[in-house]
C-alpha cells in the first residue's frame, strides 16, 4: 500500500513507463511464428462496467481522480476488513457459530495489478451505458443474494439467486455451477480473475480459472457449426491480426443472457456475434476488448475493454460442477 504522498509519482511513473514500453516493445513470437500469449494472466479490475452519469462522454479519468479513487478503495477495504475482523472474533467466541462470512475477503482479489484510466470498460457506446434492448425482450431480475425469490419464468439467466427453490432449473446458472463471470466474454469478479493462454500451430487453448473451463480455439477453421447445434460457451474460430489475436463466435443457446450479471440478464445469446481481441501492449500487457453485436436484443452493439497482466501465479481448480451438495442444501432450505 502506497503512501498517498508518494501516490501521484507512481502512478506518472507507471504511464511513462507505459509510453516507453510501447515505443520499444517487441512483439514476441511462438516457434510457430505467432504472437506469443503464453502464460497466466489476470484480469482484476476495479472499474465499473458502466460509466458514471457524472463523467458524461469523457472517457479518461485524470491523474488526481486516478490517485481519489485509489485512497477511497483502500479506506473502503480497510473498513471491511475491520468489520470482519470483529464478526470473526464473535463467532470464535460462540460454540453454536454456523457463519463462515466472515472469510469472504480471504480470497478477494481486492485491487487490479495494472491501473485502469478509463472510467468505465464500456468504450461504445460513446455515452459508457449498456444500450436498450428492444421492445418485448425479456430482462430478468433477480436477487443476487440468493436470500429472495422473485417470480419469473425458466429458463434463469441471470447467475445467483432464483425464482424458486423447487429444482435446480429454479437457481442462476453461477449457483447451477455452469456459467459464471468468466464467460466468454470475460468480465472481472471478486475472485479467480486468471485465464492461461496455450498454443500450438494451429490451435489456442483458454483455460479460466473461474469454473474451470478450457475453450479450444482452432486457427485453421473457416466455418461456424451448424446453425441448429446450440452450446453453452458457443462455437469459436480464431486468427491472427499483426499482434492481436481474434476469437469469434457465435452458436450460443438460449438458455444465457446476451449479457448476463449476477442479479440481472438482457435478452438471451442465440442470435449473439461475440468478437474477442487479445493484444499484446508491451512485456507482459494485454488489452482484452469484447464486443457484443446481437440486434435481436440491443439497439445498438457493446464493446467493452479489460487491461491484463501476466502474473507468475498457477491456475488452480475450481471444482464447481451442477448437482454438488451445495445446490442440494439450497433446494432443501425451501422447506424450513
Amino acid at each position: 500500500m502506497y503512501p498517498m504522498k508518494s501516490f501521484n509519482f507512481v502512478i506518472t511513473l507507471m504511464f511513462l513507463s507505459a509510453s516507453c514500453l510501447g515505443a520499444e516493445f517487441q512483439t514476441p513470437l511462438t516457434q510457430y511464428g505467432h504472437p506469443n500469449f503464453q502464460g497466466v494472466w489476470n484480469f482484476s479490475s476495479s472499474t465499473p462496467l458502466e460509466r458514471s452519469d457524472s463523467y458524461g462522454e469523457t472517457e479518461y479519468l485524470t491523474q488526481l481522480e486516478i490517485s481519489e479513487l485509489q485512497s477511497n478503495r483502500e479506506q473502503t477495504w480497510a473498513g471491511y476488513e475491520v468489520q470482519e475482523e470483529d464478526i470473526s472474533s464473535r463467532i470464535l467466541s460462540s460454540e453454536n457459530a454456523t457463519s463462515v462470512g466472515s472469510v469472504n475477503l480471504f480470497w478477494a482479489e481486492l485491487s487490479p495489478i495494472r491501473e485502469n484510466s478509463r472510467t468505465s470498460l464500456i468504450v461504445y457506446p460513446l455515452d459508457g451505458k449498456i444500450p436498450p434492448v428492444h421492445d418485448g425482450v425479456l430482462v430478468q431480475r433477480g436477487d443476487q443474494t440468493g436470500i429472495r425469490e422473485i417470480a419469473g419464468q425458466r429458463p434463469v439467466r441471470y447467475t445467483h439467486g432464483g425464482i424458486a427453490r423447487n429444482g435446480p432449473r429454479d437457481r442462476g446458472l453461477s449457483e447451477r455451477c455452469l456459467v459464471f463471470n468468466s464467460g466468454p466474454p470475460l468480465r472481472s469478479g471478486p475472485y479467480n480473475n486468471n485465464i492461461q493462454i496455450i498454443q500450438n500451430a494451429d490451435h489456442v487453448v483458454i483455460l479460466t480459472e473461474m469454473g474451470f473451463d478450457a475453450r479450444i480455439i482452432p486457427l485453421m477453421k473457416k466455418n461456424f457449426v451448424h446453425e441448429n447445434i446450440k452450446l453453452w460457451s458457443g462455437d469459436s474460430l480464431g486468427y491472427f491480426e499483426a499482434n492481436t489475436l481474434v476469437v469469434e463466435t457465435r452458436n450460443f443457446t438460449d438458455q444465457i443472457a446476451s449479457l448476463g450479471f449476477p442479479g440481472i440478464a438482457y435478452g438471451d445469446a442465440e442470435a449473439r456475434h461475440l468478437t474477442e481481441r487479445f493484444s499484446l501492449t508491451g512485456s507482459g500487457t494485454l488489452d482484452y476488448e469484447f464486443t457484443i453485436d446481437d440486434p435481436a436484443t440491443f439497439t445498438d452493439k457493446i464493446v467493452a475493454v479489460i487491461p491484463m497482466s501476466k502474473t507468475n501465479s498457477l491456475i488452480y481448480e475450481y471444482a464447481c460442477h451442477e448437482g454438488n451438495y451445495a445446490l442440494a442444501h439450497i433446494l432443501a432450505s425451501a422447506d424450513r
